[in-house]
């Protein structure tokens, strides 16, 4: 496979999938101003500190205002991870690679985009449960994307490039959603562990679609428990360490290579020496360390990772 066709459909997917979770960011937050005490405020710029959109937010916009924030995370082209953003880029990589990818894909990708595009003049005169309903519309257009890869494209290189960008990127989120909740205020420290603190903590777990199979593992909400169901737990398809198991299989499939054989180039060794410190860390680890220093320090690696992809398949120099 041509090493641009193959950065193509990484990209793809990486866009699409980092389209899916801006959504969930934001849909979130509106669930939760459904359920906080009337004395209790919004707080809308955790989401852009959790991010990292903080910097060329302030760039633009004075207030991190809802109005703002919904505006800058959905539809505001100067910001390159919008959601109207990210599915331009996912659709100009499928544009450029027609004759790999299957026709529904195209067509469901290119029709979703135009359904954000179109929303984004609309949008101005919408209330509160329009913006809802147009989140569930964007994640469900993004899952159905999925679906379609997995039943119309056959399991060669082209299918493990999209999962290898597919994982890295939710593995990337999900860490993130749960750095909202370490950035999110509480109104004074006597909250720590009150119902609103644990209120909080399960709008973690719904922006990942968790809620009902963590409440399938733990009896009671715990912070510690729904943090460990996020990272460590390796059958829910959402954690940090499936999502890297995952990306850790497509890789090495696509180099032909076998876990567990030492590895044969910087992106494999890169992966899975994160995929390991995941696989053997204790919730008592992540605690010991900070959550919002672990996770930090995970979002590098992470990258790292995702750098090392690139030097290996994507920056290839011609042979002299």
């Amino acid at each position: 496979m041509l090493s641009r066709v193959a950065n193509s459909i990484y990209w793809m997917n990486r866009y699409v999938e980092r389209a899916e979770n801006y959504s969930r960011f934001v849909d979130v937050n509106f669930n939760l101003m459904l359920d906080l005490p009337p004395d209790v405020e919004e707080q809308w710029e955790p989401l852009i500190i959790a991010t990292a959109d903080n910097k060329l937010f302030y760039e633009h916009f004075q207030e991190p205002s809802r109005e703002n924030i919904i505006f800058f995370m959905t539809f505001d082209s100067r910001n390159p991870n919008s959601i109207l953003s990210t599915l331009q880029y996912a659709r100009e990589n499928a544009r450029t690679i027609r004759e790999t990818i299957s026709r529904e894909m195209w067509e469901q990708l290119n029709a979703l985009y135009w359904k954000v595009k179109e929303a984004a003049t609309q949008s101005k005169h919408w209330e509160m449960r329009h913006f809802q309903d147009f989140y569930e519309e964007i994640k469900l257009g993004c899952q159905t994307f999925y679906g379609i890869i997995e039943s119309t494209i056959s399991r060669n290189e082209g299918w493990h490039f999209a999962r290898l960008g597919r994982m890295l990127e939710r593995a990337d989120k999900t860490t993130r959603f749960l750095d909202v909740k370490y950035f999110t205020l509480l109104p004074d420290v006597g909250a720590v562990g009150s119902p609103l603190d644990l209120l909080l903590w399960s709008s973690v777990l719904k922006s990942v679609s968790a809620y009902n199979m963590y409440r399938q593992r733990f009896r009671n909400m715990s912070p510690a428990h729904i943090v460990e169901f996020l990272i460590l737990e390796k059958n829910f398809p959402r954690s940090v360490m499936h999502s890297l198991k995952r990306a850790e299989l497509s890789l090495y499939e696509i180099s032909g290579g076998f876990i567990g054989n030492s590895y044969t180039n910087k992106a494999e060794r890169v992966l899975s020496k994160l995929r390991s410190e995941i696989e053997f860390m204790t919730i008592e680890d992540i605690f010991s360390t900070g959550l919002h220093e672990f996770l930090d320090n995970f979002q590098s690696k992470n990258n790292a990772a995702g750098a090392a992809i690139f030097e290996t398949y994507f920056d290839l120099k011609p042979v002299v």
